[in-house]
């Protein structure tokens, strides 16, 4: 029975107690004790007894009393649904995410709190799969480069070396330290970013992409891309340095993940997103997009290839869009590379004005 229903029954069962105490206290043979108002003197307590009912008070105390018992046994009775949740829920805990409540069909109140512990359950024990996966992947990603590390100084010690080798090893050497800094660094910064924004202010979102892209024009043209940018004036309220990295990682990720002779379109201000970044590039499976934003994945092996970058640049765009209370998504095209849009909040800038005066 549901919660509801045995409320309805514990008010229809007192109602009911009442009414019969009320009625056996009028068929006992005894007595009843009566008080007579006083009506001559005139002091205190006569003018309060001529108001009340004084006479019914031990009607009143007799039922009450014996209505109390009943009371607690009918809450306890409504309360048992609730109490046998409670050991269910007392085993819920890190070594057991897997718990589930499961109720029955219904839609009594107290089934519908299961299910909606059991939907809590399966965020938590999804969010916790996610951050041990990607504690195992980051530590994967820091032992691969550290052994090489190792592997490179051993064998400058096993034998003398050249000053050719000594050159060749030292490079090495600094290459792999590189990539250390940058999956470290992109680990600092995506955790940042799921911190959420310690403080806002209002950022041209069309001048931090333009300097971006300014800034990417060699590298581009390094890589054989045309990079272009169309900019139209669009304000969001966030972190200049987290705004900034944003554009960066997908600016950055455009080109290399791109085709010689390609191109990569970036725009600001379009009326379905306040950023987007269009580039040419292989051909993406439709089904395989969403894994594009996991750390350390490709869609050919799962794991980011090691010749460059840390494997968190659309993770860090996630995380980073989510903290400025956006959305990002990513389409593949029919040709062949990507399409990504960042949809933020526009800054209301007249509040922002009043604020500042």
């Amino acid at each position: 029975m549901g919660l509801r229903a045995r409320l309805a029954v514990a008010l229809f069962g007192t109602v009911t107690f009442v009414f019969v105490a009320h009625f056996v206290y009028w068929e006992i043979p005894w007595v009843p004790p009566t008080y007579t108002p006083c009506f001559e003197v005139d002091s205190m307590v006569c003018r309060v007894t001529r108001k009340i009912p004084i006479g019914d008070f031990a009607q009143f105390g007799i039922v009450l009393a014996a209505s109390v018992p009943l009371v607690g046994l009918l809450v306890w009775w409504v309360l048992a649904p609730v109490r046998r949740l409670l050991p269910a829920i007392a085993q819920i805990g890190p070594q057991n995410l897997g718990h589930r409540i499961r109720p029955r069909r219904g839609r009594d109140e107290i089934k519908q709190l299961g299910r909606a512990l059991d939907t809590m359950m399966n965020g938590i024990a999804a969010g916790y799969e996610g951050q041990r996966s990607f504690a195992a992947n980051a530590s994967h990603e820091l032992r691969t480069p550290l052994a090489l590390q190792r592997t490179l100084i051993e064998v400058g010690m096993a034998e003398p070396l050249t000053p050719d080798q000594s050159t060749l090893l030292a490079s090495q050497l600094l290459e792999t330290n590189a990539r250390n800094e940058r999956l470290i660094e992109g680990l600092l910064v995506l955790s940042q970013a799921d911190q959420g924004l310690r403080s806002t202010a209002v950022q041209p979102l069309d001048d931090i992409t333009a300097g971006v892209v300014d800034s990417h024009a060699r590298t581009a043209a390094d890589a054989d891309v045309k990079l272009s940018a169309d900019a139209s004036p669009y304000e969001v309220e966030g972190d200049a340095v987290l705004l900034e990295r944003l554009v960066r990682n997908l600016v950055h990720n455009a080109i290399k993940y791109n085709q010689p002779g390609g191109t990569v379109a970036v725009t600001v201000g379009a009326a379905d997103a306040a950023l987007t970044v269009e580039n040419t590039g292989p051909v993406i499976p439709p089904e395989q997009v969403a894994r594009l934003f996991e750390p350390f994945t490709r869609l050919a092996t799962g794991r980011i290839d090691h010749s460059g970058g840390s494997g968190l640049g659309l993770a860090i765009a996630r995380s980073i869009v989510r903290a400025h209370g956006g959305t990002i998504t990513a389409t593949s095209l029919d040709g062949g590379g990507l399409r990504v849009a960042v949809r933020l909040p526009r800054a209301d800038t007249r509040a922002d004005a009043r604020t500042a005066k």
